[in-house]
């Protein structure tokens, strides 16, 4: 089996964090089921060339078409514009998937506890035999106990604060963060995602124990797209 690609998410992080820096992860996001369209108006590319211009310690694509509107392409049109990880969510079905995101230039996959059935074990397995790192992502206290029940070693674990299996609808918020952190194992990278809302929000992940933010509508929706990350940025990390 390939070990994860050495310049992945994870390693991205702590690079950031290194540097007095809060690791976040801007999203590129066609649509969602709470907010409706989010692009308004702008393209892929000039997200990723915005994005990519600050420091950012990676870039999550949304490629789900159904209810997110996305598609794997759009990553492979960004991939030359950006020198950062670019993180893939959607729900994989099978090895194909993980083979399809490495070629078109994905480092990490998002791998959701309670979406996956019997296939979360077999799928963690194929991502890393591909070389791509992989993002287990929970919801509740349920979903972490079967991560360590099958022995996964995740390279970054992902607490959702928002329920995807209503369409992130729900009024999530950090708390659930803040709640479920605790509990992880020592040394995991921790990646909060959803409901983040501002800076704010952002420290309070980052003093729950998180490692990074996942941040998507926020940023789409802010009225200055690059004021937004650097608030985030500046929230700042401890030396």
């Amino acid at each position: 089996m390939n070990a994860p690609a050495a310049a992945g998410l994870a390693a991205s992080v702590r690079r950031r964090q290194a540097e007095g820096r809060m690791p976040v992860l801007a999203e590129i996001k066609v649509r969602s089921p709470k907010e409706g369209d989010l692009l308004r108006g702008r393209t892929p590319e000039h997200l990723a060339r915005v994005y990519g211009s600050l420091p950012v310690a990676g870039i999550s694509v949304v490629t789900e078409p159904h209810d997110f509107g996305g598609d794997l392409d759009i990553v492979r049109r960004i991939r030359p514009l950006v020198d950062v990880p670019i993180l893939r969510k959607d729900f994989p079905r099978g090895p194909q998937d993980m083979r399809e995101s490495r070629e078109a230039g994905v480092q990490i996959v998002l791998l959701t506890v309670n979406m996956l059935g019997d296939t979360l074990g077999p799928l963690h397995e194929a991502a890393h035999a591909e070389g791509l790192e992989t993002l287990v992502e929970v919801h509740e206290p349920a979903d972490l106990a079967r991560v360590a029940a099958l022995g996964l070693r995740p390279d970054v674990l992902g607490v959702n604060n928002r329920d995807i299996r209503v369409g992130e609808v729900d009024d999530g918020d950090v708390a659930r963060t803040e709640r479920l952190v605790a509990a992880f194992p020592p040394g995991a990278v921790v990646l909060s995602e959803s409901a983040i809302a501002g800076p704010e929000d952002a420290r309070r992940a980052r003093d729950a124990g998180a490692d990074a933010v996942l941040v998507g509508t926020a940023i789409l929706t802010a009225p200055d797209t690059r004021a937004m990350i650097e608030a985030l940025i500046g929230v700042g990390w401890p030396r």
